[in-house]
């Protein structure tokens, strides 16, 4: 019988472990105000986070209470129509625009009122005229905002809608920031689409409205930038005026091969073409260019102005056995890519011809510089992968739009993958442990500064990265006064550990709370000075522009790393 009574033994539940804050059932009181007037919010909706059954709506003082808590670390959220809990700062958009970000409370008996507060959130609003006095129905209007990505103030789609048939849109819901409004081409009477039947270009007559910034602008640089805090109504009307588009057909012509294109002899059929149409700086355009199988041209409805058309040539087989489709290069390794330069000014363009070639293939030279130290590892492998990522650069439908560009093992060079031309910001990023930057240059030129400029060809520089083996660490900690968990709210701290050089690698955040330690190691930082800021809410900061770092009222911690060392550092919270 002993064995069946220790087996029984070992199966019995554990007992739970006690709770270290106590048992007893809690009633938390607190209030809700609205942060731009800090008045109390009635009917504001506080729960604990993923439990609906927990919530209570706020009084007329905009007071709430929630009995029959457990004591311990709870997760509080507050909601209300029109108001926005906890965004971030320096015009970053939040996680989830509705809720924020949720508030750690630790529930204790005795504890103060906890006190939440909501942003009141912005709109847009406007209406759209049309010169023939017609209503602006059906109309796509566009929102952009200012964000920071990866250090740098980018332009970035937030949002569309429709004119109703009054001609009026609105754009409701907006966190305080920078915003601007454009409306798409549209035709009169027909969608901006339509491909022309052959022949015919000539005859067809279109009028539309081309696409417009608000106030009365063809480009962002032109446009009203709307500035909206606390809660504000902005009013963005725009006047779109009818005009002729003109239709613009354009044919790509391959390398002949008695000049050596070899590939002009390659069966064809199968084949398209994917267009888009820029400015005369290279900023991509709203207007839709689209290849027609049956006249084996690119096609395009524009209103006057200077352009250009970038045409990728893409060829396809149907793979039965999987039922998909895959998309292959030619036989000369890469797409072949094209663009012609044009102008519209009151008539057709039909006689377009964009050479394609094939772009030379590019790649990243990896340079290791070892220290004394390790000098007896050379060859051996750190495992991990190293990977340059490239974002587009003051393109503002394409701004900040990220791709890989090229990753390796950093054991030679890595192969470069092809993107259009146009200039980009370049983005290491090291998983090799123990490696870190030293310097990422094109042709001399420091891509910590300058974008890296890709032509029809790929890189027009040589590319080099140089990785060191002797890199730093730091360890943050929060002040003894602020590590200690209290009853209430706690607080958290967003860190930034910026170096003072430049540097191609995007910075990470650190969260720090009294809840998980207080403290943090960063590792894999290259040598030299930093200045260390820390925000008592969640922020994007705009870490690669000087100007910006220089007008924060915190002017941060400064520490120098040196190779091969762990620096540390107490944190200096502001407010405290």
């Amino acid at each position: 019988m002993a064995p069946a009574v220790l087996a029984a033994q070992d199966d019995a539940p554990a007992e739970p472990a006690p709770n270290p804050f106590g048992s007893a059932l809690i009633t938390v009181h607190g209030v809700v105000r609205n942060a731009a007037t800090g008045e109390p919010l009635p009917r504001a909706l506080v729960r604990i986070e993923g439990d609906a059954a927990t919530g209570a709506l706020t009084d007329g003082d905009g007071r709430f209470e929630i009995s029959g808590l457990p004591p311990g670390p709870q997760l509080f959220e507050a909601i209300k129509p029109g108001y926005q809990d906890r965004p971030y700062a320096a015009g970053a958009p939040v996680m989830d625009e509705a809720t924020g970000i949720a508030h750690n409370v630790l529930v204790t008996a005795q504890m103060p009122d906890l006190v939440l507060t909501l942003a009141p959130t912005c709109a847009i609003r406007g209406q759209i005229e049309l010169s023939t006095g017609d209503p602006a129905q059906g109309i796509t209007v566009q929102l952009l905002k200012r964000t920071v990505q990866d250090g740098r103030a980018v332009w970035q789609a937030t949002s569309a809608t429709r004119t109703t048939s009054e001609g009026t849109y609105r754009f409701s819901g907006l966190p305080d920031g920078v915003y601007a409004v454009y409306t798409d081409p549209a035709m009169d009477s027909e969608p901006a689409t339509n491909l022309v039947a052959a022949g015919s270009a000539g005859h067809v007559a279109r009028d539309g409205y081309a696409s417009v910034f608000f106030p009365d602008a063809r480009d962002l640089a032109g446009a009203a930038k709307i500035r909206l805090t606390n809660g504000e109504q902005a009013q963005a009307n725009i006047s779109l005026t009818l005009e002729p588009f003109q239709t613009v057909t354009a044919t790509a012509t391959f390398p002949d091969a008695r000049s050596g294109g070899a590939d002009a002899a390659v069966d064809r059929s199968g084949t398209t073409y994917a267009a888009v149409v820029l400015d005369a700086q290279g900023h991509q355009l709203p207007y839709a260019a689209q290849y027609d199988q049956g006249t084996k041209t690119i096609q395009a409805l524009l209103p006057d102005g200077t352009y250009s058309l970038l045409f990728t040539e893409r060829r396809f087989t149907a793979r039965l056995s999987m039922g998909s489709t895959t998309w292959n290069l030619n036989q000369s390794g890469g797409p072949y890519v094209g663009s012609v330069d044009f102008a519209v000014a009151g008539k057709t363009i039909s006689n377009l011809r964009v050479p394609l070639s094939v772009p030379h293939s590019s790649a990243v030279q990896v340079t290791l510089v070892r220290s004394e130290a390790s000098a007896a590892r050379t060859g051996q492998s750190q495992g991990g992968e190293i990977l340059v990522m490239l974002s587009q650069a003051g393109g503002w439908i394409a701004d900040g739009l990220s791709s890989t560009y090229a990753q390796g093992d950093g054991t030679g060079p890595m192969e470069a993958t092809y993107l259009p031309p146009g200039p980009y910001w370049v983005h290491t990023r090291i998983a090799q442990r123990g490696l870190c930057e030293s310097s990422f240059t094109a042709g001399g030129a420091n891509l910590a500064r300058e974008p890296l400029v890709l032509g029809l060809s790929g890189a027009t520089a040589p590319l080099e990265l140089t990785v060191r083996d002797d890199c730093a660490k730091l360890t943050l900690t929060l002040p003894a006064a602020l590590a200690a968990m209290t009853a209430g709210e706690e607080p958290f701290y967003t860190i930034y550990a910026v170096p003072d050089f430049d540097s191609t690698v995007d910075l990470e955040p650190v969260t720090l709370r009294p809840s998980t330690g207080a403290t943090v190691t960063l590792e894999g930082l290259t040598p030299g000075s930093y200045h260390v800021y820390t925000f008592e809410n969640p922020v994007a900061l705009e870490y690669r522009n000087r100007t910006a770092l220089a007008a924060l009222p915190d002017p941060g911690q400064t520490i120098t790393l040196s190779a091969g060392t762990t620096g540390s550092l107490v944190l200096e919270a502001p407010g405290h």
